[in-house]
């Protein structure tokens, strides 16, 4: 019986994957700020590597993978940034591999230049495929399903604008703005898969207690028109600039009518801890563990995501390192 729940809730996901590319979800998004917004490009204003691995609901077949590494850099006295993304998804039989280059334009509003108003704009290109192997017809010799690997592709193209000072950072961002689709197979538009645009809405704050403590809470808005609207909600402490220990809270929120989906879906998401470490002045390690609240936590163990960031020495190399 468990067996074909899973089936029936991995064929669930493939459809509706395949009705519209999903982006990648990461819980440590607070600490990956340009896989979401160019405009973040440059914002730490130091050489900086990073890289991201998500395992999301282990234990159920055909769950999301996902993997990013990027880089990214503030020149011309910090007022430009410049950087590199590279992501892959995997979830059923689809997957999704792109390379992004992002820029940003950086204007720094006061003297003390720590108030900093950004726009960033990423081009790149994304490969969309399905391994039509992996999927299981109801009747053999479906010719709806493709035989073997189909890929394609396609631009793509996001922007978005961050401010951000000493105390608080909001930004907005689009991604998903390139136009083009994998046909898999032109009278049957369920196997056409079509990249949708995504909106987010960050937030956060810094709240400086003593010289040792600082607590962050911090907010995550993502819409998908024609998908669910997703709200994160974060709370960090940072101790003594080297341990951050935060949880998180992932809900669905209704921001207006979409009536292309059950009234009866849970709002219920996921809950889960985040925990970043800074080994040295370079070298930053971090873990995130969340738990399903749906009716996916009958099936999965809960998702597994771990980061590595590192800070290159620069001649413009300073202390203390960015709050966000």
């Amino acid at each position: 019986m468990v067996k074909h729940a899973v089936f029936f809730l991995v064929a669930l996901f493939t459809q509706l994957i395949a009705r519209g590319q999903q982006d990648a979800q990461f819980g440590q998004y607070v600490f990956n700020g340009t896989f979401i917004n160019p405009a973040y490009t440059g914002y730490k204003e130091e050489l900086y590597l990073q890289a991201y691995a998500r395992a999301q609901w282990v234990g159920v077949r055909g769950a999301p993978q996902t993997i990013s590494i990027s880089a990214d850099e503030a020149v011309k006295d910090e007022s430009v940034g410049l950087g590199l993304l590279i992501a892959k998804d995997k979830i059923g039989a689809q997957s999704s591999l792109g390379a992004i280059g992002n820029f940003a334009y950086r204007i720094k509003l006061d003297r003390t230049e720590t108030n900093v108003l950004a726009f960033g704009i990423g081009l790149g290109i994304r490969q969309l495929g399905l391994e039509g192997n992996l999927l299981d017809p109801r009747d053999g010799g479906d010719v709806i399903i493709p035989s073997g690997t189909v890929s394609q592709v396609i631009p793509e193209i996001r922007t978005g604008v961050f401010y951000s000072n000493e105390k608080y950072f909001v930004g907005f961002s689009i991604t998903g703005l390139s136009v083009g689709n994998l046909k898999l197979y032109s009278n049957y538009q369920v196997l056409n898969i079509q990249p949708q645009k995504h909106f987010y809405l960050t937030g956060g704050m810094a709240i400086k207690m003593n010289d040792d403590f600082i607590i962050k809470p911090a907010f995550l808005i993502k819409d998908e028109i024609n998908g669910p609207t997703s709200l994160d909600l974060n709370a960090f402490m940072l101790f003594k600039q080297r341990f951050w220990i935060g949880g998180v809270y992932r809900s669905t929120v209704k921001l207006y009518p979409k009536n292309n989906l059950q009234n009866n879906l849970s709002k219920l998401a996921a809950a889960g801890v985040i925990a970043e470490y800074f080994t040295n002045n370079n070298l930053r390690i971090g873990y995130g563990y969340d738990f399903s609240l749906n009716g996916l936590q009958k099936y999965d163990y809960g998702s597994h995501e771990i980061s590595l960031g590192y800070y290159f020495t620069t001649k413009k190399s300073r202390r203390p390192k960015c709050y966000f």
